[in-house]
């Protein structure tokens, strides 16, 4: 021990002492008052509520000073002869005795108790801040909007270990009342419960009674329990199993159960410990389907606007654009046969027919850049090559793929698009270097020049579609543009591997 805790231990020991000597005096004056109406040796029992408090705070050891301190101050004021420490009345002595062991007892239970309940609330307390650290770390991944299944894993996992269970089981409700596994947890390695298999809610089990009931279920016993459900809880050696519905948007949407393989059965509070953590694992997957409306409704109308995008490029193609083409031919074949006489109409009618001309080049540029017909007919490839020879910039191309869905292309084609046409309008570049390739299942589409920088996604509606288009897809899509050191964008769009075509 140390001289500073000797020094606590002594500062502590004192200050119980000084007390015991206080509640003592007090006690003792209460008794000389009551001693002309009261026979004192009834009085001794007040001496008692002085030792309890004592034992609770500085323990048996002090209890038992103070009970001596009692004694002796009875002795020397009380029992005759007064102010001797002679007894002459056997009564007195073993009153005395009596109050002696009785106090003794009364601090060592006193401090026993408080033991244990110390004991109790320190359990308790560790306990509660296990389940806050769980939970801390559930919901930190749900903020981060990491895939569902992580979410799932960890609360299964979680759940396992605070329930202090063998197995930890999450299950999804289908539309044909079955449930599928799509999280599992095992305390100790080796055969766990199904994952990504469906089974029939029939007979007894944690999410059968979840499904009729909406509530909580324990199931005490499997031991004489019929279903396939059961059949497998007697495989895998569990004897109880205890589970809450997870509730998502006001609808079943699946269970989570831990399972034991002892004969201890789960506490009574098991089910609100496992309540706390459905209602993340609601939040997360209402962020999921939320998140994946979004993606959805952003795939639509980037669709819708490809498609509009075609319809228009098709009918400038087929109608206006053809009509002027004949339009100019039959003016053509009218200036043939004008007469020598009308030279001045026939100036007149070549300076028309030009003008046609440069009204179908510049009605087919317009065509190629509402959604070029190169792109669906070659692929993203020429598309791109034909983009860049329109381009003012010199763009030095590097396009290392084959055909890809359309839906892949269309996005691509347009990112390198918008990309130039900012870098034309805005950069100041004298060149733009443009990457297109494949690593692993990812389109990979980087746009850098050499401009002036200071680009980020606020600064247009452009950019912005851009964006849209790319998390349509599940993609991303970032900036890195730094005032005078050029902009850098780069694209990444997933693919499937049922989805692509060809690679190279």
């Amino acid at each position: 021990m140390t001289r500073r805790q000797m020094s606590a231990y002594a500062t502590h020991w004192m200050t119980g002492l000084l007390v015991s000597v206080v509640l003592v005096a007090a006690v003792t004056s209460v008794v000389k008052l009551l001693e002309p109406i009261i026979p004192p040796l009834n009085l001794l029992t007040l001496y008692m509520p002085v030792v309890v408090p004592v034992a609770l705070v500085w323990g048996t050891r002090m209890a038992v000073a103070t009970t001596l301190l009692c004694v002796a101050t009875y002795f020397y004021l009380f029992v005759s002869p007064e102010y001797t420490l002679e007894i002459d009345d056997w009564r007195s002595t073993v009153a005395l005795g009596v109050f002696l062991v009785t106090s003794v007892v009364v601090a060592a239970v006193a401090v026993g108790e408080l033991a244990a309940r110390m004991r109790r609330a320190t359990i308790e307390s560790a306990s509660l801040a296990e389940e806050q650290s769980a939970l801390r770390r559930v919901a930190t991944l749900v903020a981060q909007s990491v895939p569902p299944s992580m979410v799932f894993d960890a609360v299964t996992r979680e759940v396992g270990l605070l329930c202090k269970a063998d197995l930890a089981r999450m299950e999804r409700y289908e539309a044909d009342d079955t449930a599928t596994g799509i999280a599992t947890w095992s305390r100790a390695p080796g055969r766990c419960l199904a994952v990504g298999t469906r089974f029939r809610l029939d007979g007894v089990g944690v999410a059968c009674g979840i499904r009729q009931s909406g509530a909580p279920v324990r199931v005490d016993s499997y031991a004489s329990a019929a279903g396939a459900i059961a059949q497998e809880a007697r495989t895998l050696g569990i004897r109880s199993s205890v589970g809450c519905p997870i509730v998502v948007a006001g609808r079943l949407w699946g269970a989570i159960a831990a399972s034991t393989k002892g004969d201890v059965r789960f506490p009574v509070d098991t089910e609100s410990q496992i309540a706390r953590f459905t209602e993340l694992v609601a939040t997360a997957v209402e962020n999921a389907e939320a998140r994946a409306e979004l993606m959805a409704s952003r795939a639509r109308i980037a669709a819708a606007s490809d498609q509009t995008r075609r319809s228009i490029e098709r009918d400038l193609h087929d109608g206006v654009q053809q009509r002027l083409v004949s339009l100019a031919l039959q003016l053509r074949t009218a200036q043939a046969t004008l007469p020598p006489a009308l030279e001045g109409l026939d100036g007149e009618l070549d300076s028309v027919a030009a003008g046609l001309v440069d009204a179908i080049d510049e009605l087919r540029e317009m065509a190629r850049g509402i959604h070029p017909a190169v792109l669906a007919e070659g692929g993203l490839t020429p598309a791109l090559k034909a983009l860049a020879r329109r381009s003012r910039i010199p763009v030095d191309l590097h396009v290392h793929i084959g055909r890809l869905p359309e839906q892949i292309e269309v996005n691509a084609y347009y990112v390198v698009s918008e990309a130039l046409t900012n870098v034309a309008k805005h950069a100041h570049a004298s060149t733009v270097d443009v990457t297109v390739k494949i690593a692993g299942e990812v389109l990979h589409v980087a746009v850098r020049d050499d401009g002036i920088g200071g680009v980020d996604f606020t600064g247009g509606t452009g950019l912005l579609g851009l964006k849209d288009r790319v998390e349509a897809l599940e993609g991303r899509i970032h900036i890195e543009s730094l005032r005078g050191a050029g902009t850098a964008l780069y694209a990444e769009l997933p693919l499937s591997d049922t989805g692509r075509i060809t690679s190279s």
